[in-house]
């Protein structure tokens, strides 16, 4: 099987400095592996690597996609395992940098996407109140209802698109997925302590807004985009006067906690990590675990 080296964490972790560093040490190239930064102008409020920052690195699934252009976890699967086999071919290694769990998870295993066929049930049921969505659900998927609340609506949106594109339920669709690894990779997870982790996540939103990230903001939303991502989606509150800008920085920083939150549960139930603590392991060790990695079945 064909190595790939993971790094995953939540956000404002550090991730970005640490596989610059492990991708000069073991000749390799990042494969982005967060589900914002392959759009587009969402640069500032997705902390999107700049060009110093990969110093010289070659970084792939960056800005491969227009603000309003769809993109799917299956659509990725393909792009990425494309991606690992270009770059192993060429000796290097390939190293998958994010923190969206699933789409990593996606890549790894043997995960199966029925093909759709893209209807979209949007507009069939705006009418449609929360209650009288939620029970259409538990009509078609009893099994995926129970796991979202009513007032979900995207959710519950998009559960009825999948039984509407591939004439069966989400959660049977699920069983179809195969949990074998399709790659030899060492998935490494970065956390820190979570009060200093929460107060990295603050710091980084008041560094986004001293960046330019109003800005940056503003003017898609002037050009008609609607980005339904945590640091933008905020915004819409701004835009319609129901919201000070402190409090829209507030906010944000909420839900990049309660984001982080949610990005260790998953990795922690989902996929095999060896975790460090970025504040008191040295990157020597981690280094260490990955030569032995490496080395070991050559």
């Amino acid at each position: 099987m064909k190595k790939v080296l993971t790094i995953v964490g939540p956000t404002a972790v550090g991730k970005t400095s640490i596989s610059i560093k492990l991708a000069k040490k073991f000749n390799g190239e990042i494969i982005n592996g967060d589900s914002v930064q392959i759009y587009q102008r969402l640069n500032i409020g997705s902390a999107k690597i700049t060009k110093e920052e990969m110093q010289g690195i070659p970084h792939h699934l960056l800005d491969i996609k227009a603000p309003d252009e769809p993109f799917s976890v299956a659509e990725f699967q393909k792009i990425v395992r494309d991606k690992i086999t270009e770059i192993s071919a060429r000796n290097k290694l390939p190293i998958i940098v994010g923190g969206t769990g699933l789409y990593i998870q996606a890549v790894l295993a043997d995960f199966y996407f029925a093909e759709e066929k893209n209807i979209t049930t949007t507009t069939q049921f705006e009418n449609l109140s929360n209650e009288a969505l939620h029970l259409l659900l538990m009509q078609i998927d009893e099994n995926e209802a129970k796991k979202i609340h009513q007032n979900n609506r995207r959710r519950i949106i998009r559960a009825l698109e999948i039984y509407q594109n591939h004439s069966k339920p989400k959660s049977e669709l699920l069983l179809k997925h195969q949990p074998k690894l399709l790659y030899d990779s060492f998935i490494v997870g970065l956390n820190m302590e979570r009060k200093l982790l929460y107060e990295r996540i603050n710091k980084r939103v008041d560094m986004m807004l001293d960046n330019n990230l109003l800005e940056e903001v503003t003017e898609l939303y002037t050009q008609g985009f609607r980005v339904n991502a945590i640091g933008y989606k905020e915004f819409n509150e701004y835009f319609s006067g129901n919201m000070t800008l402190a409090e829209v920085v507030e906010l944000i920083k909420k839900h990049t906690r309660n984001y982080a939150k949610r990005q260790l549960t998953y990795f922690r139930n989902k996929l095999d990590i060896y975790w460090y603590d970025v504040n008191r392991v040295k990157l020597d060790a981690i280094v260490a675990d990955i030569d032995y990695w490496i080395k070991k079945g050559m």
